[in-house]
């Protein structure tokens, strides 16, 4: 036991730490704002990392930490184990206060900048055909399962299959909905009630499936590249895993600006595009932006690194606590209790399997590990957004193709919502 550490602190230490939590939010007497949310998603966050890591089967098969956190906070609140006020204040913080863009704007640019050149320019223009393999295969399995089930092949695809691949909840379900209301005439809060579940199961199913297929790539190596997308026998588009030179604190600063700065560029071209009718979210934007700037190798070498720098650091130290925020404030155990039934969760199952499979394929004919273009391009079109982005790759251990599986929530997802325009006067 005394060799236990969970977060760097001795177990005695931590038990210390999270016996005043408990005590101060029992007796109501816990700080509010992003004090208080920070200490308490930092320490129970590696707590249910932790346990998941440790527990069999979970941590075989289930994605490990992550599935735990994820649906240990939504228990958390669901149950109502702990308080309302300390649900509330995590749920502003993550939401309101941004962690979860401050979480994602590290991920991205560091992520990219620390990417070789040339393997990016060569993975970008070969990415679209795994998504639309994904979207195609995972919609025409749903239509045929959904009319073994005697459901209307138009139906399963609107309902639960478009959704599921749309990108989440607000970039993905509420514009469908309005698309919906449009094309059908029926209030998009009614249309929406139907799509929730299919979106809240699909990011659940997408998690599992992304601990499925870290072990999958563990049981055949020859499909994985172990976090690398692109396969290839030139040295020159490998990996770079170099030191960092020069690691000081005033390197994790300028990794901070880089990082905001980044995602504050991509706000601004979103809000001056959106002025012409165009909505578009910004961390597509903030994408385009960093990957722009990498290809033009306009951004000193030393910057990149300190970017690189502080997306190890937040990666590293901050994700547990970020998978429990999302249980808490993106994860509503009871919607997905309440879609429950053998038929819904079979035809959910079967469009991220679809997924995993159309882009799967797709990429191995386009250059690409089969395991690492089912993760990004297949299960990152399936789950809940830039939430369930990061619950995926950690299930599945990857958290180096954060980029790609922005792309595809994002781009991804405003594909699907032109899809659904097209779609949806077709079938009804």
């Amino acid at each position: 036991m005394k060799d236990i550490k969970i977060m760097g602190l001795d177990l005695k230490w931590f038990i210390i730490i999270a016996v005043v939590i408990v005590v101060g939010c029992v007796f109501g007497a816990f700080p509010t704002g992003m004090v208080g949310a920070f200490l308490f998603l930092m320490v129970f966050g590696a707590l249910l990392n932790q346990i998941g890591n440790v527990m069999p089967i979970v941590k075989t098969f289930l994605g490990g930490g992550a599935i735990v956190c994820i649906f240990g906070g939504a228990a958390l609140v669901y149950w109502h184990i702990i308080p309302a006020d300390v649900a509330e204040n995590c749920t502003i913080f993550m939401k309101d206060a941004g962690f979860l863009d401050f979480y994602i704007a590290a991920l991205i640019t560091g992520s990219i900048l620390g990417m070789n050149r040339k393997l990016l320019i060569k993975a970008a223009i070969r990415y679209l055909p795994c998504i639309i393999g994904a979207v195609a295969v995972a919609l025409g399995l749903v239509a045929v399962f959904g009319n073994l089930f005697g459901m209307a092949a138009g139906e399963s695809i609107a309902y639960i299959g478009i959704p599921i691949m749309g990108g989440g909840m607000g970039a993905g379900a509420v514009p469908i909905s309005k698309v919906f209301e449009s094309a059908l005439g029926i209030p998009s809060e009614t249309i929406l009630s139907r799509l929730v579940p299919a979106v809240a199961l699909g990011n659940a199913f997408a998690i599992v499936c992304g601990g499925l297929l870290n072990r999958v790539g563990q049981a055949f190596p020859k499909l994985t590249g172990n976090g690398q997308l692109v396969i290839s026998n030139d040295e020159s588009l490998k990996e770079e895993h170099k030191e960092i030179k020069n690691k000081g604190i005033e390197n994790y600063a300028v990794g901070v600006v880089i990082a905001t700065a980044f995602y504050a560029l991509g706000s601004l071209i979103a809000a001056l595009v959106a002025k012409t009718g165009l909505e578009i979210h910004p961390y597509a934007w903030m994408i385009i932006s960093v990957a722009v700037a990498k290809i033009a190798d306009v951004i000193p070498e030393q910057y990149e690194d300190d970017a690189a720098l502080w997306y190890s650091f937040v990666s590293k130290n901050w994700t547990a606590a970020l998978m429990l925020g999302i249980g808490i404030a993106y994860t509503d155990m009871g919607q997905i209790i309440s879609a429950f039934t053998p038929t819904y969760l079979i035809l959910v199952f079967v469009v991220v399997i679809g997924a995993v499979l159309g882009s799967g394929l797709i990429g191995r004919l386009v250059g690409f590990y089969p395991i690492e273009a089912a993760i990004t391009a297949g299960l990152c079109m399936a789950n809940m957004g830039g939430t369930g982005d990061v619950a995926v790759l950690m299930a599945s251990k990857r958290m180096e193709l954060m980029p790609f599986a922005q792309i595809s929530s994002r781009l991804g997802g405003a594909f699907i919502i032109l899809m659904a325009s097209v779609l949806v006067p077709i079938f009804f």
